[in-house]
């Protein structure tokens, strides 16, 4: 017979015991200065994925595929959109690696992989803030991303002249990035023999 107090079985309890303790981990992994730039890709050292991006409709210039990334000369291919917010404070530094002399002396291209984005925005992001690639091309559905492993926008990658990956940028291009890790990168890239 009952005495008129309810138990609660602990089957019930489970999910929210783990959604607790789940909670208390992600918790301790935020507040434990984990740098998320580190995240590991598995195409480091590997060769692009195979894609072929169209022109942004509207946009002067041309797409990109995987083969103009095999053409001999680094590139870099930076994901970016316009309704990231991050893409614009990277964006002055994009402008500055276009114009850098010394980029261009090392043949160095900047591609742009517009990710999820609407033509009419994406051209009017490049019109606002400048067109700092020599190519740019429309991944409308986000198909190439994923299989770039983008976790999110905006994020660089540094491509070897035979198409192989050598280094990523997970997040915007600050200064700091750019002189400690992105310079090094392209700087190593562009010594690696040509296939």
């Amino acid at each position: 017979m009952s005495d008129g107090k309810r138990r609660i079985p602990w089957l019930a309890l489970a999910p929210l015991l783990v959604f607790v303790a789940l909670s208390g981990l992600f918790l301790v992994r935020l507040m434990s200065g984990a740098d998320t730039a580190r995240l590991p890709s598995a195409l480091i050292g590997k060769q692009a994925p195979a894609f072929t991006l169209p022109a942004i409709e509207g946009a002067f210039g041309e797409g990109f595929s995987d083969a103009d990334l095999k053409l001999g000369q680094v590139t870099l291919v930076n994901v970016f959109a316009s309704w990231c917010v991050p893409c614009r404070e990277e964006h002055p530094f994009l402008m500055q690696m276009s114009r850098d002399p010394k980029l261009k002396a090392l043949g160095v291209r900047l591609y742009g992989l517009n990710y999820k984005d609407e033509a009419a925005n994406a051209r009017g992001f490049l019109a606002q803030y400048g067109n700092p690639y020599e190519r740019a091309g429309a991944d409308i559905k986000g198909r190439a991303g994923i299989d770039w492993g983008v976790y999110g926008v905006p994020e660089t990658f540094v491509v070897r002249g035979d198409g192989s990956i050598a280094y990523k940028q997970i997040g915007p291009i600050s200064q700091d990035a750019l002189r400690d890790k992105l310079m090094p990168a392209i700087e190593a890239a562009a010594k690696t023999p040509r296939s």
